[in-house]
């Protein structure tokens, strides 16, 4: 046996040392990072669907219960309920006085067209606002006071209060004053439970809300005439229903928001006139309180019952905006509830935004990966034909022998099954293995097996590139074979993987890498991975010339041209990454090469598994980084640079950076808008994952019955697989440095059977 001794130096860590490095799998500053920006779009996403009525959302309304314990005054009585001193009190409109409610609002088109009517008639309305729709449209309810016009709470959520706790009346009041002090920095005594029609449908279960509430302060506003504008029954019944009789006065019920208002635009400059014409006068719930009382409409101060301030009001300053009497019920919110309504404000804009944006991103994205997937198949399918016809030929057939280069570092698992694998092999070959400062006698054992053709190299840790580099300044021949000392060759690997070097324009040959240790879950999700992802991927880009990557576990080169782009870069940690795109750009073709197959061993645990996809992915972003000048290359040199960067950009970081954003709003969809519709689109896309899964299964002649694991590696594994890439994103967005990190290693994939792999 031959062999070239260079004289080892100590130089890699302590073994303490190496612990310590595993034990920091993920660097703290960089996981509160992470958890941070989760935390940040679930809180969005949750504040988006509670404004739309998605999260904490109920629909029941409840009709046909007793009012058995509701004061008779109360259910004949007029449609302003109030609670003066502990006693309930009704008042109503006088005669010739029209009230005009509105219920639902804002809506950033209805409203302001409602508003619009209002203004050219001169006539002032009550505006019954629900808080979610106060945050999103805060400019409409600003105009709204600003013109004149008087506001109450419609609740935030617009659920009937009956069903609900205590507290949630409580927030429900609270949050829409908080949005009313953001939009128009006051606060309102005025309440309309939504649902709520004339006093009389006051039932035992809604008497006890409205007691409450008016102990806080708060004044009920019913209806004596409802216009059953959401009906949509036409105008003239509209006008007809929103009369009163014989002269009366009354609270009268329009909608302008909740849906299509056109009729009730129509309808409504119609009735002032009419009204008008009739001797009518319009004011709001106050001004009609004020005049119920004999009191002016305009210049004089309210009374003192009236500028308390709803105890439940939060941040009232307790001064009614005098002004203007028919707005006597609002109150000018003070300093610090101002600020809280603006916050909400400024959180609801966030969301506003956020959300829509996100998922249109989302669309794009899970179109770009449906495409992705159907150009997978077709090339695939391309590739397939193509390479497997019964007269293609890469050329001459190469017979000549090749120097296969295995860098080693604490290998003594495995390197005894690597070396005897290679030592099957039927095409003529050398073995380099490179020990590079290894400290478990992997050398020794490569050296006590006494196989021909064998040479041990040893030098310095000084880590794989450079263990690469000095195998092939070692190499006898033109052709070199790069694999890892984890790796097993079948017998015709090497003799398959050469034959591409048939064409002289061929530089580099990307091989098969399958996974042997496959039996426990997480080497059967790596195994669905490798078939589906990897070699789906390889047989794609090789047709469009731009292969991203030669793996490490099984690739060939010309010496000529791994020696002409200065050798495996010790710039990144994907150095198989970083040697594949410099051929790229030296004018040299990378193909692939299925049926030279390689079994090589992968991480057995989660933390091992977590390490090796983290100096994967993070060494792809720094080869990419580093051959960024390629988009600009001309000529075959360029290809890569417009095809292949912009396909591995978008399929390999952008779309996986975004794609947990797919499962987050999959899962929000699921909980809190539509469980069936959602599972269904979920399963849809796990069906053309398994088209395309068993479809590469199909051409790598593998058995079936690892697919049966795809639905719990699409919601265990790949989000693991997301956090990885996220992780390397943060890393790289923040400066960080990553070192080599060795995996564990048992040495339980051994030599396959002639022609037969590992199944």
């Amino acid at each position: 046996m031959n062999r070239n001794q260079v004289r080892p130096q100590r130089r890699h860590a302590t073994p303490s040392r190496i612990e310590r490095v595993r034990r920091q799998a993920v660097p703290k500053p960089r996981v509160i990072i992470a958890l941070l920006l989760l935390l940040g779009l679930v809180s969005v996403m949750l504040l988006d669907g509670y404004l739309r009525a998605e999260v904490g959302n109920d629909q029941r309304v409840r009709s046909d219960a007793s009012a058995s314990k509701v004061p008779d005054s109360v259910l004949d009585g007029g449609p302003f309920l109030s609670f003066q001193g502990g006693t309930a009190r009704t008042r109503s409109v006088p005669d010739k006085t029209i009230v005009l409610t509105f219920d639902d609002g804002p809506d950033p088109e209805w409203t302001q067209k409602v508003l619009d009517i209002l203004d050219d008639n001169d006539v002032p309305g009550t505006f019954f606002l629900v808080g979610s729709m106060i945050s999103r449209y805060p400019d409409v309810v600003r105009r709204m006071v600003d013109d004149g016009n008087e506001v109450g709470v419609h609740t935030f959520t617009h659920v009937d209060l009956s069903y609900q706790s205590a507290a949630r009346v409580t927030r429900e009041i609270a949050q829409t004053q908080l949005a009313l002090a953001g939009a128009a920095g006051i606060t309102t005594t005025l309440f309309r439970a939504p649902y709520s029609s004339t006093n009389d449908a006051i039932d035992n279960y809604s008497w006890p809300v409205y007691k409450r509430l008016g102990a806080m302060g708060y004044t009920s506003v019913f209806i004596d005439t409802d216009s059953e504008d959401w009906q949509q029954p036409g105008v003239s019944k509209i006008i007809k229903w929103a009369t009163p009789k014989s002269g009366k006065g009354a609270s009268v019920l329009f909608h302008d928001a909740g849906g299509n208002r056109a009729q009730t635009l129509e309808a409504l400059p119609q009735y002032i006139k009419k009204m008008k014409s009739k001797g009518y006068t319009f004011t709001t719930v106050s001004g009609a309180q004020q005049q119920t009382q004999g009191q002016q409409a305009q210049g004089q101060q309210a009374q003192g019952q009236q500028t308390q301030a709803p105890q439940g009001t939060p941040g009232t300053a307790g001064n009614t905006r005098q002004s203007n009497p028919e707005q006597a019920a609002h109150r000018t919110a003070d300093t610090a509830t101002l600020w809280e309504g603006r916050a909400l404000l400024g959180a609801v804009a966030v969301a506003e935004w956020t959300v829509p944006g996100l998922a249109a991103v989302l669309a794009v994205v899970g179109v770009a990966v449906l495409g992705r997937f159907a150009m997978m198949l077709v090339l695939a399918r391309r590739h397939y034909r193509q390479r497997n016809r019964r007269r293609f030929s890469w050329g001459p057939a190469v017979t000549e022998p090749v120097s296969v280069i295995v860098p080693a570092y604490n290998e003594k698992e495995c390197i005894a099954n690597t070396l005897n694998s290679l030592a099957a092999s039927t095409h003529p070959i050398e073995i380099v293995v490179v020990d590079d400062g290894s400290t478990d006698g992997t050398a020794e054992i490569a050296e006590s097996l006494g196989l021909p053709n064998v040479r041990v190299i040893r030098q310095p840790n000084a880590g794989k590139p450079a263990a690469l580099n000095n195998g092939v300044r070692h190499a006898r021949y033109d052709i070199v074979v790069m694999m890892d000392g984890d790796t097993v060759f079948e017998p015709d690997t090497v003799q398959r993987l050469v034959q591409p070097f048939g064409d002289p324009e061929v530089g580099a040959v990307a091989g098969n890498a399958k996974v042997g240790n496959r039996t426990t879950m997480i080497g059967a999700w790596q195994h669905i991975e490798y078939v589906m992802g990897f070699n789906l991927d390889r047989r794609m880009y090789d047709l469009l010339r731009c292969m991203p990557t030669i793996p490490g576990a099984i690739g060939a080169f010309r010496r000529e041209a791994v020696l002409g782009v200065g050798g495996m870069s010790e710039d990144t940690l994907a150095e198989d990454t970083d040697i594949t795109i410099a051929l790229h750009r030296a004018g040299w073709r990378v193909v692939y090469a299925e049926h030279a197959r390689a079994w090589t061993e992968a991480p057995a645990s989660l933390g091992q598994l977590w390490r090796q996809r983290y100096r994967w992915s993070y060494g792809t972003m720094q080869a990419l980084w580093k051959h960024r000048k390629s988009v600009t290359d001309r000529g075959p040199s360029g290809r890569f640079g417009r095809v292949g960067m912009p396909l591995v950009v978008l399929f390999q970081i952008v779309t996986p950076v975004f794609a947990p954003l797919i499962d987050v709003f999959t899962v929000y969809a699921m909980i809190f808008v539509d469980f069936k519709a959602s599972l269904l689109a979920w399963l849809a896309v796990l069906l053309v994952q398994m088209v395309c899964a068993g479809y590469a299964f199909r051409l790598d002649r593998e058995r079936y019955r690892y697919l049966l694991m795809l639905p719990l590696q699409q919601i265990a594994y790949r989000q693991l697989m997301y956090l990885v890439l996220i992780h390397s994103c943060v890393t790289a967005a923040t400066g960080g440095r990553l070192r080599w990190q060795k995996l564990k290693r048992t040495g339980e994939v051994g030599t396959p059977a002639p022609g037969t792999g590992v199944r």
